[in-house]
């Protein structure tokens, strides 16, 4: 940091690594890809590349040592080695310009709660004393979760240490290390709860610091050891360093460079993306400005921090949960345990940097309301984002082509599915307008609609009929929203049996999104206690998601899930 210049504003555009990666690969949102969802697969059109491919074109020698990780298959001219111990800059050609991504595991929150690969020894003095940590208010302040941080803490310390002296000691070692350019950055935000996967600033900011060696030095925005607090996305990489490199921008990229000869203002807006997290379903769209935070819950009848299999093995969720059960949670951590969320939220950062205190609601504040839910629908029109479409539905119209070009073929309804769903806002007034478009002729419109009438619970007691009629929809996404709806009504007894049929559907997300809606139910599940222990049985790696959700609901209803 005392060599390089820190930018105190850099956001990953999702809060999780393989969407995040996604964006930052082509420069482009994963909601206009089609990339949005954790561990799905998009595909690419013919014309959208990695910008390594570019810089390969230009001459570059392109190396990725390790994780990928995009969320669709790597193209073959994106690196010239693209994993392994061979993936690395020193085998290029005498003279031979490059480009290397370098990736360090040993601060993912797998090493939090597990063993590290890489063995570095930190003095007494480096070490962190749980009694000491700074725990955030986001968080319950226990022993536990202090020792989360504490070991959280250690393992940036080991990278301090070990792991960044050594790549630069290499460069160095080479006669390189005055001619290369370093970023240093994260995946994502903090790898604990209510940071990874989620879209609060702990989420979506990452560390971010450029090197720009004495030969290059013109090249950076201020002198070294400064701080630069411009907005920067993951999505501004790419045509960053083509800018950098001299190497013309494609027109489709949607990032802005913020350096180089191709360097434009600073940007006024940064964006974030939430939808499939692993085995849960939803959809958040966020807007931050330079001062103010703005969230907009597609499903707010869904917890913020519904039980996520994997982040669950953290003693921090196990904590989280602990408190919960025992009623022991305040302010901002009984806020995101609760077990729905707003519609919409709204942070002033200037005073509130954790996002504690939701504005949304407060008079004082609609206008910045009104303006920053502006910039949200206008992104969502420019961007073409395809999240409006539930998963299974958007794969299954790419037929033959992609995800980006069918959003933009004229068939992809856009506006009425951004319609359909922001009738949430106007709560049960909205009643006889979604019941009415429950028969529309597009699957998209009527998912949101039930999805709109699942929200309003109770309320939507006279959209039983209607929901009941839609329980043969040929779209299973629109099965299983209309079913969920049902027994958010109500009626478990006509909407349980539909989602365990669907469990047996012949597309995994259909499958995923009806297990997802069961586990919901709780004890109210227990009638299809059989489906669910065969279901659990298979233990394919394509039913991973549906074994790790349902598990859960044979625990809680006090079943052995083994």
């Amino acid at each position: 940091a005392a060599r390089g210049v820190r930018y105190t504003r850099a956001f990953a555009p999702a809060g999780v690594c393989a969407t995040a990666r996604s964006s930052l690969i082509v420069g482009m949102y994963a909601s206009s890809i089609g990339s949005q969802h954790m561990r799905c697969t998009t595909t690419l059109p013919g014309f959208i590349r990695p910008f390594t491919t570019y810089l390969r074109r230009a001459g570059y020698y392109c190396t990725n040592q390790s994780k990928q990780d995009y969320n669709f298959e790597t193209p073959p001219d994106a690196w010239d080695v693209g994993r392994g111990p061979k993936a690395h800059w020193k085998y290029r050609k005498p003279g031979q310009p490059f480009f290397a991504v370098f990736n360090y595991p040993d601060t993912h929150e797998s090493r939090i709660r597990g063993p590290t690969r890489i063995k570095v020894s930190l003095t007494k003095a480096e070490r962190h004393d749980p009694a000491d940590v700074h725990v955030p208010p986001y968080l319950p302040d226990t022993p536990l979760i202090r020792k989360d941080w504490a070991r959280y803490l250690d393992l940036i310390t080991m990278m301090d240490k070990d792991w960044i002296p050594r790549r630069l000691k290499e460069l160095d070692e080479a006669g390189v290390g005055d001619n290369t350019i370093v970023f240093f950055f994260s995946d994502h935000g903090v790898g604990l709860p209510r940071a990874k996967q989620f879209v609060y600033e702990a989420g979506l900011q990452v560390p971010l610091i450029i090197y720009f060696p004495p030969r290059w030095r013109h090249l950076a925005p201020v002198k070294p050891g400064s701080a630069v607090d411009r907005l920067v996305s993951f999505v501004d990489f790419g045509p960053t360093i083509l800018s950098l490199a001299g190497v013309p921008i494609p027109k489709h990229i949607q990032g802005k460079p913020f350096l180089g000869p191709k360097a434009v203002p600073p940007r006024e807006y940064v964006f974030g993306i939430r939808d499939r997290m692993d085995e849960r379903y939803d959809m958040t769209r966020t807007v931050r400005d330079g001062r103010f935070k703005y969230h907009r819950n597609y499903m707010p009848f869904i917890p913020h921090y519904p039980w996520l299999d994997y982040m669950e093995q953290l003693a921090t969720a196990k904590e989280l949960r602990r408190l919960k059960a025992e009623g022991k949670l305040t302010d901002g951590p009984a806020f995101f345990m609760a077990d729905s969320k707003p519609a919409e939220e709204l942070y002033d950062l200037q005073v509130d940097p954790h996002e504690l205190h939701n504005l949304a609601d407060d008079p004082r504040y609609q206008d910045v309301l009104r303006r920053m839910r502006g910039v949200h629908l206008r992104w969502v029109r420019e961007t073409v984002d395809t999240g409006f479409l539930p998963e299974q539905e958007l794969r299954n119209r790419v037929a033959r082509s992609s995800e980006y070009e069918y959003a933009r073929s004229g068939k992809y309804p856009l506006e009425r599915l951004l319609n359909t769903a922001l009738l949430i806002d106007r709560g049960a007034e909205a009643l006889p307008e979604l019941i009415k478009r429950l028969g529309d002729n597009d699957a998209g419109v009527r998912f949101w609609a039930a999805k709109g009438l699942a929200n309003l619970g109770p309320k939507a007691q006279p959209a039983i009929d209607a929901l009941k009629g839609v329980l043969t929809d040929p779209s299973g996404d629109v099965r299983v929203a209309a079913a969920q709806a049902l027994c958010r009504v109500g009626r478990v007894d006509w909407g349980l049996p539909v989602l365990v049929d669907q469990l047996e559907h012949g597309q995994l997300w259909v499958r995923v999104a009806a297990a997802d809606a069961i586990d919901y139910l709780g004890e109210n599940a227990r009638p299809a206690l059989a489906a669910l222990r065969r279901a659990v049985a298979d233990t394919s790696r394509e039913n991973r998601y549906i074994r790790r959700v349902l598990r859960h609901t044979l625990r809680v209803c006090g079943v052995d899930a083994d």
